[in-house]
């Protein structure tokens, strides 16, 4: 498993419900998560990721086009296989550091995505982490796994 990833968009939603959408830069605060996004909050997942290689798999079987922000990720990043992460594992995204909470998520029966594509691969393929250290990031930005579960990476 690579250890280092690239990102391709950082996304928000101001309000729930609504498709979140790209931003230039997101700012990610301790015990809140991203500032803006209306999924922020002292909870367990306050910042969501989905890996590029995931959406790519969906797209070559739907026409739905499937940009940025659809799956209401926060960052879609290239590089990482996310899903193979163990809770527990710190990211360093961008200038931030972050802990990886939760793999996958149930997904709600009217997800637009399920709609529109038939499936949707952000419960099984996205993760969730907190906000451990404040810090900043946007498209281009490394993520880095600095510790892999308990296992530092060297």
């Amino acid at each position: 498993m690579k250890d280092r990833a690239v990102i391709r968009a950082v996304c928000i939603s101001e309000r729930k419900g609504e498709q979140k959408h790209p931003v230039e830069t997101i700012h990610l605060r301790p015990e809140h998560g991203i500032e803006g996004d209306a999924h922020a909050g002292n909870w367990h997942r306050q910042v969501s990721l989905l890996a590029q290689e995931s959406v790519d798999g969906m797209q070559a079987r739907t026409e739905v086009p499937l940009g940025p922000g659809v799956f209401a990720e926060n960052i879609r990043c290239e590089g990482i296989a996310l899903r193979e992460l163990p809770v527990g594992t710190r990211l360093a995204i961008g200038t931030a550091v972050c802990e990886v909470t939760q793999i996958g998520k149930e997904c709600h029966a009217d997800c637009a995505i399920r709609q529109a594509a038939g499936d949707c691969v952000m419960p099984r393929e996205g993760i969730f982490a907190i906000v451990i250290s404040e810090g900043d990031a946007k498209a281009g930005d490394l993520i880095t796994v600095l510790e892999n579960g308990t296992r530092a990476l060297h």
